[in-house]
Order: structure tokens, then C-alpha cells, then sequence
């Protein structure tokens, strides 16, 4: 079984989360691991019309925020790694410098410390000088800054066309195959919603 940290912080783009939960449904051979801020849920209330305990119910495992002695705290735990998505500036500022004070930003050490791939969907325009340092700082120490840039050459048609093209991003770095866009150079699959 692989398992998998996914982190909901209070950003804007709740969404993106919530849709990475929804898609990683599908695959019976990992296990999610779900921690949401405080904000999160606030920013799910909202931005969407899901309510925070239908989302909880996506995980496979869900975490209290402030459980800092939770399984994915420590780096004996294994997984292949953990996304924070939407990522606030607060949080990947907090990852960059270590400051540790709750679980997202805890696993997300711990994610970095043992090797593992971290991606932050970092969420936030336009982005002033401390925040391009934080996120440098996040990048310097292993993570992978993938904020959700639209791609046109796909041709969206949907605001969900947009939000999985950014998804499947993120999958792709964790090395999980997906059909959930079309690639370039290569035709639209049949599954996915560019068909």
C-alpha cells in the first residue's frame, strides 16, 4: 500500500484539494493521509459547497492539525511523499524555515528530511519579494514549487478542465498515471475531458 500526505491549508483554491482527494479515490493501492488547516476549512465553507466532513471522508486516514505525534510526524512512518495544495504563503514560509508548530508544516519537514517529494500548489498573486524568497528557500530545501498555472494548449473547455490539467501536474510528479488531461504531442484520451 503507498501512502500519500495531502495537506488543504486556507488558500484560495480549496478546490484544487479537494479534487486531488477525489481523483486519488480511484487508485486501490494508496492510502491518503489528509490534514486541513483551520483556514481550510473556513476557505471550503467558502469557496465550494462541500462541507468539511464530506471532504474528510475522501481520505483514507484524516489528521487533526495540531496532532503533531501523528504517524506521517515522524520519518519511520513510510510514504512516497505529500502535497500541500492549495499551499498559503504562511505555510510553504513556515516548510522553508522550519517551523514546525503544526502538522501540516511538520510532515512536510519530514517529508524533506528523509528524501521524499514534497509539492506545494502554492497559491498567491502577485508575489512580492518575501514570498519569491520563501518559496526559493522551500525549492533550496527539496520541494517542488507547482503553482496552478492554466494551460491552454489543451484547449479547456470547463473551469474543472483547468483544475485537472493542474492535478494531473501534480500527479505526474509523484509519478502516479493519470488520464486526466491531454498532453502535448500526443492525442486526447479517451477518459480524459478533453475527449
Amino acid at each position: 500500500m503507498r501512502r500519500l500526505i495531502v495537506g488543504i491549508t486556507g488558500a484560495s483554491g480549496v478546490i484544487y484539494g479537494i479534487r486531488l482527494l477525489e481523483v486519488l479515490r480511484g487508485y486501490a493501492d494508496l492510502e491518503t493521509h489528509l490534514v486541513l488547516t483551520k483556514p481550510a476549512e473556513r476557505t471550503i465553507a467558502e469557496e465550494t459547497t462541500y462541507r468539511v466532513q464530506d471532504v474528510k471522508a475522501m481520505a483514507g486516514v484524516v489528521h487533526p492539525v495540531t496532532d503533531i505525534g501523528a504517524s506521517i510526524a515522524s520519518g519511520s512512518f513510510r510514504t512516497m511523499g505529500m502535497v500541500v495544495v492549495p499551499c498559503s504563503i504562511h505555510t510553504v514560509s513556515a516548510i522553508a524555515y522550519c517551523l514546525t508548530d503544526n502538522l501540516v508544516t511538520r510532515a512536510a519537514d519530514v517529508v524533506l528530511k528523509e528524501g521524499r517529494k514534497l509539492v506545494l500548489v502554492v497559491r498567491e498573486t502577485p508575489l512580492h519579494v518575501g514570498h519569491l524568497k520563501a518559496c526559493l528557500a522551500a525549492a533550496e530545501a527539496g520541494a517542488v514549487i507547482l503553482p496552478p498555472m492554466p494551460a491552454f494548449y489543451n484547449q479547456p473547455k470547463t473551469l474543472e478542465n483547468v483544475i485537472d490539467h493542474t492535478i494531473g501536474r501534480v500527479l505526474d510528479r509523484l509519478d502516479i498515471a493519470h488520464e486526466l488531461s491531454a498532453r502535448w504531442g500526443e492525442p486526447p484520451s479517451a477518459e480524459g475531458h478533453d475527449a
